[in-house]
């Protein structure tokens, strides 16, 4: 059958699939902030919106309802990456720093670190450390992103990080 957060368990049993927060909303507009125009980012990415990347090119332009509707239409991609790749419990702030974490750094990093490797041993308590360990764009570290994995390391554990 499928994992915890899958449709089903191994004993046939219906299970929750888990949806971001409003909280975990919070974090991720705070952090990928909303660009109406596109724009390269740190890496030479097309981006508009909140973060978004598909199909964008140089010279669109949005409205913050645009921005809004292609966040909402992308957030179930993600949020199936944790309720696929994650085999362990977990609760609503872990799930949301997660979802922020994938929605910034793609699936393919989620799958191949140690972060998830961990994770997936139920070792809880690393993760926040496993989480800031992804601070760079580039090959260099960044200060933003220094700022973005300190905030979903402090969600993970519950602890409040609007202040970061």
């Amino acid at each position: 059958m499928t994992n915890k957060n899958g449709r089903w368990n191994w004993y046939g049993e219906s299970e929750e699939i888990m949806n971001i927060s409003e909280e975990g909303l919070a974090l991720l507009k705070k952090f990928e902030g909303c660009e109406l125009k596109a724009y390269q980012d740190s890496v030479g990415v097309w981006t508009i919106g909140y973060g978004h990347t598909k199909e964008v090119k140089e010279g669109d332009q949005i409205n913050k309802d645009e921005a809004e509707h292609l966040l909402a239409e992308e957030m179930p991609e993600y949020e199936g990456y944790i309720n696929d790749m994650v085999e362990v419990p977990l609760n609503q702030n872990q799930f949301d720093s997660l979802v922020c974490w994938v929605y910034n750094l793609g699936p393919t990093n989620l799958r191949n670190s140690t972060l998830l490797t961990v994770l997936n041993q139920e070792r809880y308590d690393d993760v926040p450390r496993e989480i800031k360990r992804w601070n760079k764009a580039g090959g260099e570290v960044l200060k933003g992103l220094i700022r973005r994995r300190e905030a979903e390391a402090l969600l993970f554990e519950g602890k409040d990080w609007y202040e970061v």
